[in-house]
């Protein structure tokens, strides 16, 4: 990470300063990370003139075409090969060449000159090193922090020349508390508890109380269905339905019970394997089995047998250990020290599965071999967190099973299922940390172990900067799928080391870690932005202050849903089908079955959280992707938030947000039919937002009511059309003016930015 001074001009015409030590890690390897590993890296196949750069003994060694030259000559730049090239006016011998457009500052430059004056001294990936839990730094100066974390960020804000923002006001913090750990506001009992609660021990209360709650685990399995590329259709062409969600339903169990992380991976990735395995262990596996499954006549099975191992070996090290391994599938990493031996041998440990390419050229059902059934009397036994209806009889689900012999596993030729080469065995990259079959089974039960070994210097990383992530908005490390070498330099590193090796000594206790991120000083702060912070810090790296952002598409519906009292809090069972736009299915060949047309669902079902919301791989829910939900396709372990005009026009015709502010509308004049327009624009704002609103608040949506009032009776047809939205039943003996009016004012507070974002 480039220190920016006065000094050198940086790539952007800026200015920097180069550091009195340059190291290896933070202020090399980006640059030739970006400019020339493509050329010099890691991948045999496209490096040029024998050189490597990414290595230590690459770089030291005689140039293939020039003897008696080096490209690197530790302390002695102007000898240095590498060093000539890149200050060379010569076009012919010029590095990068330009032709690439890969050009190099004087800042970067300069950088290099001085790191190979200090010895050129190569260290190992940061993130391929097993963190250590560095000394807490203390800070005499400013008294201001609730726990270690605060410490660590403290030290880097003041030295960033920052200071923390004051903490936010009480209901604004609730608020946000809240949406972080249920996905829910809070409702007005709970609001005016905590209010009133001036006690020392108020917020603590309250985030046990949240964490208490069963929507917790629907919030933390938001998240993990992201990871999981959890659909409840098979993605294909003939994408018809399929039942996964008792595995949905384990998750949401599983993070309220706080199963330990370690636990939580090893009996998804092998439960099976497990001595005399239960069927909740059993069940746990299927997160192996949500990829993308073909029923189409024709397709080779082997083929698809082999993409379903691809896969899940992606989703794997994507999703748990923080690595781009795919780019290995056809030929040694370009960046990473990952060869395509690495990749099959890690691919080896799930191509010992039963599973098949296809199972027939008839509809297989809603599950594929190998399956389990779960029964009625699993449900009142030990799967009772599942929510089945007893008049639904039994489910199956797609799970993992293991082969009785050893399927033999070849390096694939380009990735081509059909061009295996050299056989290879179960096995890890060893630039992370070498696969020990002496110790560990070569089987996925074995690869669970080594996942969780404490020598692994990525699974523990990788997870406390996911859940960072979730909380701040950004992670400490900001490529939160990639710990590679084209990733992002930890903003924190001693931070997440220590976090990393804390989680560790605590059991993997998740709720314990989400606990102690919510209860920081750091996560406290206000979102009060200043001149300096947008100047210096646009992307709140160093924390000043907290950062307001976008909530989930999920969490946008469940929000209007709960503080309109629609919402359905039944946790788990099937997927439904609310209110979609008429024909999108349709427009589309893809889809058979149950799936061929939309069927939209009824009653209380269309008020269930965002989470249970159908979802077909070949077209997701519109409204979801608009909102930048993952379209579930392939492991994401964070969200973009974009801005766009079609998320405004969603908030402003979706029938799910006019039903709900309609629905709100007539349950505030039904139940206090006597009060002034004012102390219902004041009740919906608060529950809303958790504030009071201002005077100029108050005064324009009262503004804005008296002119939809008059609107409305001047043309009650408008009124009656208006409130004629959802299936949720009319009140006909109330004035259809003002309640359009008030519907109206709901609506808009529905769609203000403040609602819309956390913060």
């Amino acid at each position: 990470m480039c220190r920016p001074s006065a000094g050198s001009d940086g790539a952007d015409g800026g200015s920097f300063v180069l550091p009195k030590y340059v190291d290896y890690n933070y202020d090399i390897k980006p640059i030739l990370s970006d400019k020339c590993f493509a050329c010099h890296g890691p991948d045999n196949n496209t490096r040029e003139a024998g050189l490597r750069l990414d290595t230590e003994e690459g770089a030291y060694k005689a140039l293939a075409e020039s003897p008696g030259k080096h490209a690197v000559v530790p302390g002695k730049p102007h000898i240095s090969e590498a060093f000539l090239r890149i200050t060379s006016d010569d076009e012919s011998i010029k590095m990068p060449p330009t032709a690439a457009n890969l050009p190099l500052s004087n800042f970067e430059i300069d950088l290099i000159e001085r790191w190979i004056e200090q010895g050129a001294v190569y260290k190992p990936h940061w993130a391929f090193t097993a963190p250590k839990k560095p000394e807490v730094p203390q800070q005499d100066k400013i008294k201001w922090g609730n726990n270690e974390v605060d410490n660590f960020v403290l030290d880097k804000m003041t030295k960033s020349g920052f200071k923390p923002n004051p903490e936010a006001d009480k209901n604004r913090l609730l608020r946000r508390v809240s949406l972080d750990l249920t996905g829910l506001p809070p409702d007005e009992k709970l609001m005016e508890r905590f209010l009133k609660d001036d006690s020392p021990q108020a917020y603590e209360k309250l985030v046990d109380e949240l964490m208490a709650s069963p929507a917790f685990g629907e919030q933390m399995a938001l998240h993990w269905m992201d990871v999981a590329r959890y659909a409840d259709s098979y993605g294909y062409q003939d994408d018809d339905i399929r039942t996964q969600w008792p595995w949905r339903d384990w998750v949401i169990h599983a993070f309220n019970e706080n199963m330990p992380y370690d636990q939580f991976v090893t009996w998804q990735l092998a439960g099976d394997l497990l001595p005399n395995p239960n069927k909740e262990q059993i069940l746990a596996t299927a997160f192996n089995r949500n990829h993308k499954i073909t029923e189409e006549g024709g397709v080779v099975e082997e083929e698809y047998r082999v993409a379903y191992g691809l896969d899940k070996t992606n989703t794997y090290a994507k999703g748990i250990l923080g690595i781009t391994m795919e780019c290995a599938q056809c030929h040694d990493h370009k960046y990473d020290p990952f060869t395509q031996k690495n990749y099959y041998g890690m691919y080896a440990f799930f191509n010992n599965s039963l599973e098949k390419g296809l199972e027939g050229l008839v509809n297989s059902g809603p599950s594929k071999t190998p399956r389990l059934t779960v029964t009625q009397e699993d449900i009142k036994g030990i799967l009772n967190f599942i929510n089945q209806n007893a008049d639904d009889g039994d489910v199956t689900v797609s799970v993992m099973g293991e082969r009785d012999s050893i399927r033999p596993t070849f390096i694939l030729d380009r990735g081509v299922y059909d061009a295996p080469t050299v056989r290879v065995y179960p096995q890890t990259p060893e630039a992370v940390l070498p696969f020990d079959s002496t110790k560990y089974a070569s089987n996925r039960l074995g690869l669970a172990q080594w996942t969780f070994s404490d020598k692994n210097p990525l699974t523990s990383r990788v997870f406390v900067n996911q859940m960072w992530a979730l909380i701040f908005g950004r992670g400490l490390v900001a490529s939160v799928a990639d710990f590679g070498n084209q990733g992002d330099l930890p903003s924190h590193p001693e931070l997440l080391d220590w976090l990393a090796v804390d989680f560790q000594q605590n059991g993997w206790n998740i709720k314990r870690l989400i606990k102690q991120l919510v209860s920081t000083a750091t996560y406290k702060q206000s979102s009060v932005i200043e001149q300096k912070h947008l100047e210096k810090d646009p992307d709140n790296i160093y924390l000043a202050r907290a950062k307001r952002l976008r909530l989930p598409a999920q969490m946008i519906r469940d929000q209007v849903l709960a503080t309109s009292g629609l919402l359905n809090r039944k946790i788990g069972g099937p997927s439904i089908k609310p209110y979609q736009p008429e024909g999108i299915w349709e427009v589309s060949s893809s889809g058979r079955g149950a799936l061929a047309q939309y069927v939209q669902d009824h009653g209380q079902d269309l008020y269930r959280r965002g989470m249970y919301v159908f979802f077909k791989l070949t077209l997701p829910p519109p409204n979801m992707l608009i909102f930048d939900a993952s379209n579930r396709d392939a492991c994401e372990v964070q969200r973009q938030r974009t801005n766009t005009p079609l998320q405004a026009l969603v908030m402003m015709n979706d029938p799910a947000i006019l039903e709900a502010s309609r629905i709100y509308s007539t349950n505030l004049m039904s139940d206090q039919p006597n009060l002034k327009q004012s102390d219902y624009i004041n009740k919906v704002f608060k529950r809303v937002l958790c504030r009071e609103p201002s005077e100029k608040e108050l005064e324009l949506l009262g503004s804005y009511y008296q002119d939809e009032l008059t609107r409305f009776t001047q043309n009650k047809k408008d009124a009656a059309s208006f409130l004629n939205v959802g299936e949720a039943p009319q009140d006909n003996s109330l004035p259809k003016e003002k309640l359009a009016a008030l519907m109206s004012v709901v609506h808009a507070i529905y769609n203000l930015e403040e609602t819309l974002n956390k913060g």
